[in-house]
């Protein structure tokens, strides 16, 4: 018997779990496979509401009494640095920057594990092996990129971005660095310079993953003129950090059916929500 994918997207959602960004919360999410021919075209789409991409699998944030988690993206046109990211770029001038297919190497590994063990020990990732990051890394069925920073004295690789490209911007799928060089900000300078690469390329938007009000971990994302976040079912100027409250109430998440209901599709075989 001969088996087809399904013409249109399966939606499913996760089992509850302790939430990494906030304490007491717990986190659930709605997802999807990212697959077939028109793996790009709904990777834009979703995208463009809220999804990330892991991998093979589309997700958004769905959990049952809790909306913080916001995605967030930079409108290029209206990003300006400010003073002290005009000074990390200063620092960091010495790094030659070179883009590659996605394809894990044994320096990466090193670095991504170096990365883990100072920064994120405790996290969910703390145990990939190197298989599971060559995975990571290596399965994409859309247009990705593997960014690289290297020292241009030593030599050494100080940092790394798997990045997606959109229809209209880059996606920083994830991004690690070396932490002992705590004056260079390897984190924000890795994100100003997706935003110089966008500009170059004519995209409008750097998306950054989720911006979580609440979390310290996620503050530094606010700090980025022109940052929007996805909320309402709409792309919004981010404006007054302080206006976005982690709220929490068993009505604010609308329920799975109604979510799924509202999420637009791309015109996938002739189907559109």
């Amino acid at each position: 018997m001969r088996h087809t994918l399904p013409l249109t997207p399966q939606f499913y959602v996760t089992a509850p779990q302790p939430c990494p960004y906030l304490d007491g919360r717990m986190e659930r999410k709605l997802f999807t496979a990212l697959q077939g021919d028109s793996a790009a075209s709904l990777n834009d789409a979703l995208s463009h509401q809220g999804f990330r991409r892991s991998q093979n699998v589309l997700y958004r944030p769905s959990c049952t009494d809790c909306s913080a988690c916001l995605s967030a993206r930079i409108d290029v046109s209206k990003f300006k640095p400010n003073k002290s990211q005009r000074r990390t770029m200063r620092r960091n001038l010495g790094l030659q920057r070179r883009a590659t297919s996605p394809w894990a190497t044994e320096e990466q590994f090193d670095l991504f594990r170096t990365y883990l063990d100072q920064r994120h020990s405790d996290g969910g990732m703390a145990d990939m092996d190197v298989f599971e990051f060559a995975a990571m890394i290596e399965e994409t069925p859309i247009r990705s990129r593997v960014v690289e920073y290297t020292d241009s004295e030593s030599r050494d690789l100080v940092g790394v971005s798997l990045t997606d490209v959109l229809e209209d911007g880059l996606s920083m799928v994830y991004s690690f660095y070396t932490p002992e060089r705590h004056q260079q900000s390897l984190g924000t300078y890795l994100i100003l310079d997706h935003i110089e690469i966008a500009r170059e390329a004519g995209l409008p938007y750097v998306y950054l993953g989720y911006w979580v009000p609440g979390s310290d971990k996620m503050h530094y994302k606010s700090r980025f003129a022109g940052l929007e976040v996805y909320t309402g079912d709409a792309w919004q100027p981010l404006g007054d950090p302080a206006r976005f409250e982690d709220s929490q109430h068993p009505l604010n998440t609308p329920p799975i059916a109604e979510q799924v209901a509202n999420i637009q599709l791309p015109d996938i075989l002739g189907t559109r929500k």
